[in-house]
């Protein structure tokens, strides 16, 4: 298929179905992976970005092939964000998730766009999932990492909003750059998040900065404290020797 693909390695953990509709992404984030992983010189991904080329042609096309299969959710994105502010203007992310529904097929939203997804919950149902990455609370680290996504508060709120609206709501919790903001987190979110999908941060400095095996355990403590659903990704649970 064109634009709708199974994806592979880490990212297979999030969702077995993923499609992008945009190429780049506006929000800028430092440990962005996307540039490097698609070849492209960070500054353009991320000042740039536009919708792919006959993407919607393509896209509704591939929705035809998996029309009445009973398939998992297709996620919107792994390389770009549904929700960063050229969609305001193009719309794609709305049309794309009408096809899905003509054609039988749940979506599943990942975005650090905020209040900016609320506009299309209209669309969503109990069959979908909306989801946000959460990195920090504290709005100027966020800003620091993060420099044109939405704020930390303004991600939580769309998150209560989707919960409110009886949309299945999963965080993800990756890549963490602060272990103590990423437990505080767990314990503001988990009466509204009814998932937590948690990895590290990886191919950055940074990463060597944190004690991944002592991060994994607090976090998994706490989650089961909470009583909480989660997933601890495979990079993780081997540095806390849950697995090789």
């Amino acid at each position: 298929m064109a634009i709708i693909y199974e994806p592979k390695g880490r990212a297979r953990e999030y969702a077995a179905l993923s499609a992008n509709l945009y190429a780049g992404c506006e929000h800028g984030c430092e440990y962005c992976y996307a540039p490097k992983a698609l070849r492209r010189q960070k500054e353009q991904f991320h000042s740039d970005p536009k919708p792919r080329k006959n993407v919607m042609a393509n896209f509704e096309k591939d929705c035809r092939k998996l029309n009445g299969q009973d398939l998992p959710p297709v996620l919107f994105s792994f390389t770009t964000d549904p929700y960063q502010p050229c969609d305001e203007i193009h719309k794609l992310t709305r049309r794309g998730i009408e096809l899905l529904h003509e054609n039988g097929l749940a979506v599943e939203i990942l975005t650090k766009g905020g209040m900016r997804a609320t506009r299309d919950f209209d669309l969503l149902t109990g069959k979908d999932a909306f989801a946000t990455t959460l990195t920090f609370l504290n709005e100027a680290d966020s800003l620091k990492w993060e420099p044109r996504a939405a704020t930390p508060d303004d991600r939580i709120k769309a998150m209560r909003e989707a919960k409110q609206k009886g949309v299945r709501v999963w965080a993800s919790l990756e890549p963490v750059l602060d272990p103590e903001q990423s437990l505080e987190i767990i314990s503001v979110t988990h009466k509204f998040v009814d998932l937590f999908k948690i990895g590290k941060l990886n191919h950055h400095e940074h990463a060597e900065k944190i004690d991944w095996y002592k991060f994994g355990w607090d976090a998994k403590t706490l989650l089961e404290k909470l009583s909480c659903n989660y997933y601890l990704k495979h990079d993780l649970r081997k540095c806390m020797r849950l697995e090789k």
